[in-house]
């Protein structure tokens, strides 16, 4: 067998297409079998350009002189499918240019593929983070973020003892008989413009909104971080409640009424539940509070003689007397004023 026949079983084995071409006037003078099968068509065009009409032949020069090597792509239909051929001119000191033609039309769908599962885990990825995003958005509106982080790093939030804090609890006056006769959809509406306002009063002085029943609404300050002026933060916080409501009202065909009781003292907070899970506090200072808002009238604030005893040098209180608190004995409970 000749050195020439071996080539060429050789090319033929190894499912490149192979031509070689004179430099000059850029016709063919070889192509095997592989090439042959590929481009081979009734005419048998014996030249580059009629071949490959969208090959940029003078770049193709340009880089053969430069540096011996060009490389580029075509697409061509066989039958009914799209090719996609890989060309590599080299050339050689004898005025012949080697053509290497590959066939990588698989390369190419595969690499399609890869950009469109990238796209597409990209694409999940932001929706994860997203949905993560509004799921720890949910959390920290029913739970303190220390106590999310908590949540979050062990799967669980162990109960911790909050002492002194001081507890603000509101409800309205007339809610029953508001909600019996009027649309529902006004009533919700409403209620999530007071207490988001209310959530923001609150931010500013430093109070942790734990939850809202119904018509009632319990912020303190003083958790999840101790704080000092806590007495005076809750003050602050339940006669802002009181003046944005005044002023509410004025542009507001429904009138709403608070009443409001403020306590300090100790209290736990703990996520309660498994599934339905809530972040809730307990303990004597929220009973307080609860019991102290029964005596305020509408739009006033009750406060425990203890709390009163702090803010009396910096806030208008008046000695309302001893009332009996359940739970709670004989106790002076005075009445807190905003004297803006």
């Amino acid at each position: 067998m000749t050195i020439e026949a071996i080539n060429e079983q050789l090319l033929r084995a190894i499912g490149v297409g192979v031509a070689l071409l004179d430099s000059r006037t850029l016709q063919f003078g070889f192509r095997n079998d592989t090439f042959d099968d590929w481009f081979s068509s009734e005419n048998q065009p014996n030249q580059l350009q009629e071949l490959f009409p969208d090959l940029d032949v003078g770049a193709m020069q340009t880089a053969l002189t430069e540096s011996g090597r060009y490389t580029s792509e075509i697409r061509f239909k066989k039958k009914r499918r799209t090719l996609i051929i890989a060309l590599d001119f080299t050339s050689t000191n004898d005025d012949v240019l080697v053509l290497v033609c590959q066939n990588i039309t698989r390369i190419k769908e595969l690499e399609s593929m890869i950009d469109s599962y990238s796209m597409m885990v990209e694409r999940n990825t932001r929706e994860i983070k997203r949905e993560k995003e509004q799921v720890e958005k949910l959390l920290l509106n029913i739970m303190p973020r220390s106590v999310y982080e908590e949540y979050k790093t062990f799967g669980v939030v162990t109960p911790q003892l909050y002492n002194p804090v001081s507890v603000l609890m509101l409800d309205f006056v007339g809610f029953t008989e508001m909600v019996a006769s009027q649309d529902p959809s006004v009533t919700v509406t409403e209620l999530n413009d007071i207490y988001s306002a209310f959530d923001r009063i609150g931010e500013q002085f430093g109070c942790e909104r734990i939850k809202t029943i119904g018509d009632a609404y319990i912020t303190v300050a003083g958790l999840p971080d101790p704080t000092p002026d806590h007495a005076k933060a809750i003050a602050n916080t339940a006669i802002r409640f009181v003046r944005y409501l005044t002023r509410r009202n004025l542009s507001h065909p429904h009138q709403w009424q608070c009443r409001i009781g403020l306590s300090s003292g100790s209290v736990v907070g703990s996520v309660v539940g498994i599934q339905k899970y809530v972040y809730d506090i307990f303990g004597p200072a929220v009973n307080l509070a609860s019991r102290l808002q029964e005596f305020s009238e509408p739009m006033e604030i009750s406060v425990q003689d203890e709390v009163a005893n702090v803010l009396k040098d910096q806030f208008d209180l008046e000695n309302i007397g001893a009332r009996a608190i359940r739970g709670f004995g004989e106790q002076d409970v005075w009445r807190l004023s905003d004297s803006s």
